[in-house]
């Protein structure tokens, strides 16, 4: 039976959200599947992604073939490098504790770089407020001067209006 890990679409229209799942090829494309191994949500910024990193690896090991996108996703979290330390453990090129701090200093830098780019997109929204504040400010100011002579018009008008009212009871 030839398994592929692949995306099973859930979520409303316009919303998706995704399970990363082993599922038999044969199968429909959000049919039934042989295992669950984590979940996408592409709707956050940056997506998030849980994944069974070990369940991927077993079956990526006992031949399971991710498609492109499924490809994708495990590589960025890892599994594609633990099932490639995992073939240099079994053919002798490293030991387990080597391939496991090799992967464990993959994962850290990894995660450094995931919050860098968070912070910057916090910064980027917090500059961008920021921004649209000092151009409503200016607005602001904008208005009041435009209105301050109007102001300044109406009141003579009526001072001149009261002097002209007075002087005519006189």
């Amino acid at each position: 039976m030839p398994v592929k890990i692949r995306l099973q679409r859930h979520g409303k229209k316009g919303k998706p959200y995704y399970w990363i799942v082993a599922a038999d090829s044969r199968a429909k494309r959000d049919g039934k599947y042989l295992e669950k191994l984590g979940a996408y949500n592409p709707n956050t910024n940056p997506a998030t992604i849980e994944l069974d990193v070990d369940g991927a690896v077993k079956w990526l090991q006992n031949g399971a073939q991710p498609t492109d996108t499924a490809k994708a996703i495990l590589s960025y979290k890892g599994a594609m490098l633990k099932k490639h330390l995992a073939v240099g453990v079994r053919k002798g090129a490293l030991t387990e504790e080597e391939a496991e701090k090799k992967f464990n200093a993959w994962l850290e830098e990894k995660a450094a770089k995931v919050q860098a780019k968070a912070d910057g997109l916090s910064k980027a929204d917090a500059d961008a407020k920021a921004k649209a504040l000092e151009a409503e400010k200016a607005v602001n100011e904008a208005r009041i001067a435009a209105a301050a002579p109007v102001a300044e018009e109406v009141a003579e008008d009526a001072s001149t209006e009261e002097t002209t009212a007075s002087s005519e009871e006189e």
